[in-house]
């Protein structure tokens, strides 16, 4: 998966002196921060010439902020795109069969390692996606990039695997602070979800990546935040209690919009490429017929339409068909993200339900400017993961700490429901339908790599199941062994006898050892990791268990103790809390 690309490997002097000098890792966060700003300032100017290209918009123009497109190519520019963008798919499997990774499994299950082929396909494919006008965001394309231009950064310098990690969270940090011109949402961004935790040793390489990556995007492609709701006034105790449901309502918004991709992907599914992306692709221009606003990002659209202004109707057209749009274009197979999107709803959202608590309790007179901020942050919480990340982009769009107050309440509710009734992000959720069982970034990648195979202690002495006791006791007496693994008579496990038991005088009237062998259903396999190990340790109640060849063959090939895997869990988990620390 990562040796389609030879990286650029520093010399050794240089090496071993970024592997001795903690700070020497500041100095390549900023390298990714500054290729992580320039990622983002190609990649959107990319798509904006698309736009005009495809579109016929005026140069410089969102394709989702305009009052009216083409309607021939708002329906034609997106099924042909998905038709092409399917084709190219299918000549892709040929070259690379394999899944490519993106930075938060790379740091769950990869120790920061990412393919930078790779990362520029699907970066490719992200600016296609959105320069056709398919309601997908950049934000997957750029971390995606980002990301992969700082683990190769990494592996050239021979990082160890925590610092490694943080290159890739700094690739992150970059990318999003870049993208929304806001550092403070993009370091946690990648303390939160690409690096899963915040440590001493991430604090200033991410800090200064996501500096960086900002300031450079801003130069080249001046970005805001991309939320300019308007003024707004105080922030009353109701205001409050109303923030924590909208942290309720966006949480089912962000669950329903979650499992709506997946029910489109398995509603497609036995559909060819090229055909399910151009359905995709129609089905966003018929709905683009109604309102573009529901193309692309919606960058345009939440920053340049004035969503203040906007009938509230149309507010609720747009947020159905905005969050159809956004359904159909990734279940039917388009790349990119849900960031924006969600940022998008979640503000249209807010200012829904400010305007029907105000027709429920009219006396309430409820600033619409403040739900917008409150809901846009909520939903994209949800979805996205990282309240913190959600909050610092309330507080680095507004500047006003008391919003961020209520910001923050209706992110906390949203996620934790999010993780009650859901339990993923849509990142998370996405690997989870592919057979994943991660949940966040953190590395859990070493208790993969810490299998019983690597654990077990090899056992070439067995005995046949049909030993009489008496020759059992001979062959083994006490403190010989504890237990011997028992085989029928085609070398297959057939249980462990326990020696001691054998010398009880419990067992004088038993004449085979086939009567005291236990746990003949309960066994190890080779490729276990150490976790589901101690689960069948825990479920079988058992301190040792045989290690068997899986398949048919079931020869035993080895013993292990629950003590011993224990044992060695506990050491390698401090192992890797000292390297995240620092301390190693």
């Amino acid at each position: 998966m990562f040796a389609d690309f030879r990286f650029i490997e520093a010399p050794q002097r240089f090496r071993a002196f970024v592997r001795a000098h903690e700070t020497s890792l500041i100095l390549l966060a900023a390298v990714i921060g500054t290729i992580g700003g320039l990622v983002v300032a190609a990649m959107g100017a990319a798509v904006l010439k698309m736009h005009e290209v495809l579109f016929a918009i005026p140069a410089g123009e969102h394709l989702s902020s305009q009052d009216k497109i083409d309607p021939l190519r708002g329906m034609l520019v997106p099924g042909i795109g998905g038709l092409l963008l399917g084709g190219a798919f299918l000549l892709l499997l040929r070259w690379r069969p394999a899944r490519e990774v993106d930075p938060i499994e790379a740091n769950a299950l990869h120790g920061g390692r990412m393919s930078f082929r790779g990362s520029v396909i699907v970066a490719l494919q992200t600016v296609w996606s959105s320069g056709v006008g398919a309601s997908v965001g950049l934000e997957a394309g750029y971390t995606q990039l980002a990301s992969g231009l700082g683990a190769s950064i990494g592996r050239g310098f021979h990082l160890r695997r925590a610092d490694q990690r943080i290159m890739v969270g700094c690739g992150a940090a970059a990318a999003i602070a870049g993208a929304f011109g806001a550092p403070l949402a993009g370091a946690f961004y990648a303390f939160e979800l690409v690096i899963g935790g915040y440590t001493p040793a991430s604090l200033t390489p991410v800090g200064v990546a996501a500096v960086i990556g900002y300031l450079v995007a801003h130069n080249f492609l001046p970005l805001s935040l991309g939320v300019r709701v308007g003024p707004f006034g105080v922030i009353f105790g109701h205001d409050l209690a109303i923030a924590a449901l909208i942290g309720m309502f966006a949480a089912l918004t962000g669950i329903s919009i979650m499992r709506g991709v997946a029910l489109c992907e398995a509603a497609l599914t036995g559909i060819g490429p090229p055909a399910r992306l151009a359905i995709g692709g129609l089905s966003v221009g018929l709905l683009a017929l109604v309102t573009p606003q529901v193309m692309s990002s919606g960058h345009g659209a939440l920053f340049y339409s004035g969503i203040v202004i906007m009938p509230l109707k149309m507010t609720a057209i747009v947020f159905i068909l905005k969050s159809l749009a956004s359904i159909v274009s990734l279940g039917s197979g388009f790349r990119g993200g849900l960031f924006f999107a969600t940022l998008f709803l979640g503000a249209l959202g807010g200012r829904l339900f400010a305007a029907g608590f105000d027709v429920v309790w009219p006396g309430l007179d409820l600033d619409p400017d403040i739900y917008a901020v409150i809901g846009m942050s909520a939903l994209s919480a949800s979805v996205i993961g990282g309240p913190l990340t959600m909050s610092f982009i309330a507080l680095e769009s507004t500047g006003n700490l008391w919003l961020t107050s209520a910001v923050l309440i209706a992110v906390i509710i949203s996620t934790q429901i999010t993780r009650e009734l859901f339990g993923y992000s849509f990142a998370t959720w996405r690997m989870h339908l592919r057979g994943e069982t991660i949940r966040s970034a953190a590395d859990v990648g070493w208790i993969r790599d810490l299998t019983v195979k690597s654990m077990m202690r090899p056992e070439t002495v067995t005995v046949a199941s049909t030993m009489p006791i008496e020759e059992f006791r001979a062959k083994f007496p006490l403190g010989s062994k504890t237990q011997v693994i028992a085989v029928d008579e085609e070398g297959r496990y057939a249980g462990l006898a326990l020696v001691a038991e054998a010398h009880t005088p419990e067992a004088g009237e038993i004449t085979h050892i086939a009567n005291i062998l236990h746990y003949k259903d309960v066994v190890l396999h080779p490729a276990m990791n150490i976790q589901q190990a101690i689960a069948v340790f825990d479920a079988a109640e058992a301190e040792t268990l045989a290690v068997v060849e899986a398949g048919d063959d079931e020869r035993p090939i080895g013993i292990l103790t629950e003590a011993h895997a224990m044992r060695r869990y506990a050491e390698e988990s401090e192992r890797r809390r000292r390297e995240v620390v620092g301390d190693l």
